[in-house]
């Protein structure tokens, strides 16, 4: 893994949420960039509905979000919407909902890991086209031609992701190898502003879970060994995590009835 800045040109692969424009950082390329405060910090999370989740981050994600698992690989989310493209813990002034977990996922962008294929090796990447990204910053990356204390601290994160991005696919292995993943199916009601159901049912999402019944019917040997490895507690936030579909279809009917209340409002006519 590389843990300075690039100073060559890689072939970079893989494209990431979030991210528009990754580049490797580079001494000379970037040496007059930094990073700035902006008036709408988590703008690019606003229409993101799911965001991956580590496994050790599943205890504080479940606080908030439903983790559930999608994709060929399994991959651990944390549901933050009930539509494509809106999150609902993104406020109109750019600052997520207080009190609200905030995936390791979204706190390290403008920067990440990417692959190189020239050299198999993960270069530090920042997209260029961040907002907070600048050429007059506040914080800048580069300091005499060396990273900055800001940028090796962006480094240091960005490698502790990696460690628990590669421990959560060890998880789900372990997870798929006990046969314990059942697919499941969440849909929510539609309801005007009286709180009157409208219309059919809508699905939000078909997804993987751990079923507790599987889960339960382990043998004593293979339970062990999920407590021994540190996996039981994960599948227990999981679990637990799932209640919060109702918070999250609850938040989703408020902010429809809000904007049908407002809508009329706004457009009658001033007396």
């Amino acid at each position: 893994m590389e843990n300075t800045p690039n100073t060559q040109n890689p072939e970079l692969t893989g494209n990431v949420l979030f991210y528009k424009n990754p580049q490797p950082l580079n001494p000379e390329q970037h040496a007059g960039l930094g990073v700035k405060q902006i008036d709408d910090p988590f703008g690019f999370l606003r229409t993101a509905h799911a965001v991956p989740v580590t496994v050790t981050e599943f205890g504080m994600t479940a606080t908030a979000y439903p983790i559930i698992f999608v994709g060929e690989e399994f991959t651990p989310i944390a549901a933050m919407g009930v539509r494509q493209g809106e999150n609902l813990f993104v406020r109109d002034d750019g600052q997520t909902e207080p009190d609200y977990y905030i995936p390791a996922f979204v706190r390290r962008y403008p920067f990440v890991f990417a692959n190189d294929n020239n050299s198999e090796r993960l270069l530090l990447c920042v997209d260029r086209d961040a907002p907070m990204v600048t050429n007059q910053p506040e914080v800048p990356l580069f300091e005499n031609g060396e990273p900055s204390e800001f940028t090796q601290n962006a480094i240091e994160f960005c490698q502790e992701f990696e460690r628990q991005r590669r421990a959560t696919e060890d998880f789900v292995k372990i997870v798929r190898g006990m046969g314990l993943f059942e697919q499941k199916t969440v849909a929510f009601q539609p309801r005007d502003p009286q709180g009157n159901p409208v219309g059919e049912q809508q699905k939000i999402a078909d997804y993987w879970a751990i079923d507790e019944n599987k889960l339960a019917e382990l043998s004593p040997e293979q339970f062990a060994e999920l407590r021994t490895n540190g996996a039981l507690g994960a599948i227990y936030a999981h679990l637990i995590s799932l209640l919060n579909w109702q918070r999250i279809i609850q938040r989703a009917l408020a902010k429809s009835q809000a904007q049908a209340t407002a809508a009329p409002a706004a457009e009658a006519p001033i007396a």
